[in-house]
């Protein structure tokens, strides 16, 4: 993977900016901010969550292919931040059937009670616009998405820090206490440094 250039940082006022949800119309925005940001979801395309299948893992072509197929077939979902007109942040959503893949599985259906309507996985923002609250506005707009779709259980699954730092490039499920100033309430712990975060909307 070819090192970015680190990129001057962009000031936005966070009144301004919009949510759209990924559609096929939007994917090229999604897909220019995926490839914006470099790093390890350079080549991903937000693909992990999703179920197995032979597409998957094998090239980043591979992955943008199959994500663009799983958003024409209506089984993929994400809230993307826009200023303007360019995508600068996502939040990936969906039903536990469209995003099985989460880490500590095992554990976190063992330990629940009701399973989720929909799971909040990967929220992820352009390198130049990080430090400001985008995460934050991609996850309330995904819990708006899922309002307007009918709403139900949404369940996260965010870094525990408990005062102690972590570099935002591995930030990739928020923190507990971004889940709090959207609304979620903790639930239960998830391995060792995440927990399970729930809402109802």
């Amino acid at each position: 993977m070819p090192v970015m250039a680190r990129r001057a940082k962009v000031t936005v006022d966070l009144e301004e900016l919009s949510v759209r949800p990924l559609t096929p119309e939007t994917f090229p925005d999604f897909a220019g901010l995926v490839e914006r940001s470099g790093g390890m979801f350079a080549s991903c395309y937000c693909t992990w969550f999703h179920p197995d299948c032979a597409e998957r893992g094998v090239s980043a072509e591979g992955n943008r292919a199959l994500k663009d197929r799983l958003v024409r077939d209506g089984v993929a979902h994400a809230a993307l931040v826009y200023d303007g007109e360019t995508a600068i942040a996502w939040a990936e959503y969906g039903s536990p059937e469209e995003l099985p893949r989460i880490r500590h599985r095992k554990e976190t259906d063992a330990t629940t009670t009701t399973p989720p309507d929909y799971r909040v996985t990967c929220l992820v923002t352009d390198t130049a616009y990080r430090g400001q609250g985008v995460s934050e506005r991609a996850l309330r707009g995904a819990v708006e998405l899922i309002a307007a779709a009918g709403g139900g259980v949404v369940e996260g699954y965010p870094h525990d820090l408990r005062g102690a730092r972590m570099s935002a490039s591995f930030l990739y499920n928020g923190t507990r206490e971004m889940f709090e100033r959207v609304g979620f309430t903790y639930d239960r712990p998830k391995g060792e440094k995440n927990c399970v975060m729930r809402m109802t909307v």
